[in-house]
C-alpha cells in the first residue's frame, strides 16, 4: 500500500518538480543527464524508464518505435526537448543506440515467440533434417537404425519419437539443442556423457528443452534486459538468445553435479533453485552472462 502511494505521488508530482529543478541547475534535460552519468545497461534502462514515464506523448511512443523509424524518432525527441545537435553532438548517437537496444529487445521476444509457436512437424523435411543433425552431432560414431527408435533415449529423449517431447517449446527447443551441439560440440559431448552418470544422471535432451523454456520465460518477463543491454551494444538477435541458452545448459550441468540431488525425482526442486540463482544474477545492472570455457 505504502509503495503504491509513493509510486503514485512520485510519478505525478515529485518526479516532475525534481526534473524541473535539476534542469534549472544543470541546463540539461533528464535524458542528457542520464547520458552524462551512466553507461551500459544502466544507461539504456534509465533512458527507457524516463521515456516510459514521461508525460510527453512523443517521448512515450519512443519506447514502441520500430527499428526502421529510430532515426526519425531521435530527431523528434531532440525537437521536443530543444536539444541543439551542435551543442550536444553525442546525444543523437547515444539516443539512437539506446532506442535500437530497446526496440531490438521487443523484436527479439517476438522472433523467439514466433519460433516457439511452431510445432515440430514430422512431415516437414527441414524439421526432420534438423533432428537427425542433432543425433549426428551428439552420436557421430553411432548410426541411428530407424527414425522411430529406442535409441533416442541415448541422448535423453523420453520416447521412441522425439517429436512428442517438443510440444511445450515447439521447434525452438530443437533449434537450441542443435545450436549448442554444433557450436560447443566438445562441451555437448562432455555434458551428454555426464548426464549418463549412474547416480546423478538426467535426460540430456529433456533438460535441454526445459532450459529453453527457462530462457524463454526470462526473456518474456524482461529479466534479460540488463544482460542483453550489456552484452549487445546494438540490436539483440536470435543468435544472442541462443548464446544465453548455451550459458544455461553449461551452468546447469555444473550446478546439478555440485548440488548432488538425491534422485532425478527432485529435478523440479533443483531446477527452480537454479532458476532463482539465475534471476538473482540478472538483477545486477552490470551483468553479462556469457559462456566462458
Amino acid at each position: 500500500m505504502f509503495i503504491s502511494l509513493w509510486e503514485f505521488f512520485y510519478g505525478h508530482f515529485f518526479r516532475f518538480w525534481m526534473k524541473w529543478l535539476l534542469r534549472q541547475m544543470t541546463g540539461k534535460c533528464e535524458l542528457q543527464r542520464i547520458f552524462d552519468t551512466y553507461v551500459g545497461a544502466q544507461r539504456t534502462h534509465r533512458i527507457e524508464n524516463s521515456l516510459t514515464y514521461s508525460k510527453n506523448k512523443v517521448l512515450q511512443k519512443a519506447t514502441l518505435v520500430v527499428q526502421s523509424e529510430v532515426d526519425r524518432c531521435v530527431v523528434d525527441i531532440m525537437k521536443e526537448k530543444n536539444i541543439n545537435p551542435e551543442k550536444d553532438a553525442s546525444f543523437k548517437i547515444c539516443m539512437k543506440a539506446c532506442l535500437l537496444q530497446i526496440s531490438g529487445y521487443k523484436q527479439l521476444y517476438l522472433d523467439v515467440e514466433s519460433v516457439r509457436k511452431k510445432p515440430y512437424d514430422s512431415d516437414n523435411l527441414q524439421h526432420e533434417k534438423l533432428l537427425l543433425k542433432l543425433w549426428n552431432l551428439l552420436m557421430p560414431t553411432k548410426k541411428l537404425k530407424a527414425r522411430i527408435s529406442k535409441q533416442w533415449a541415448d541422448i535423453g529423449f523420453q520416447g521412441d519419437d522425439p517429436k512428442t517431447d517438443f510440444r511445450g517449446m515447439g521447434i525452438l527447443g530443437l533449434i537450441n539443442l542443435v545450436y549448442f551441439s554444433e557450436n560447443y560440440t566438445s562441451e555437448a559431448h562432455q555434458i551428454l556423457s555426464r548426464s549418463n552418470h549412474p547416480k546423478l544422471g538426467y535426460s540430456y535432451a529433456i533438460v535441454g528443452i526445459n532450459l529453453t523454456e527457462m530462457a524463454y520465460s526470462l526473456l518474456k518477463s524482461e529479466a534479460l534486459k540488463f544482460h542483453l543491454y550489456n552484452f549487445v551494444p546494438g540490436i539483440p538477435t536470435m543468435e544472442h538468445f541462443h548464446q544465453f541458452y548455451c550459458y544455461l545448459v553449461y551452468e546447469f550441468d555444473k550446478f546439478w553435479f555440485e548440488e548432488k540431488p538425491e534422485s532425478i525425482m527432485y529435478f523440479n526442486v533443483y531446477r527452480e533453485k537454479f532458476h532463482e540463482k539465475i534471476k538473482g544474477l540478472l538483477l545486477d545492472c552490470n551483468v553479462s552472462l556469457t559462456l566462458k570455457i
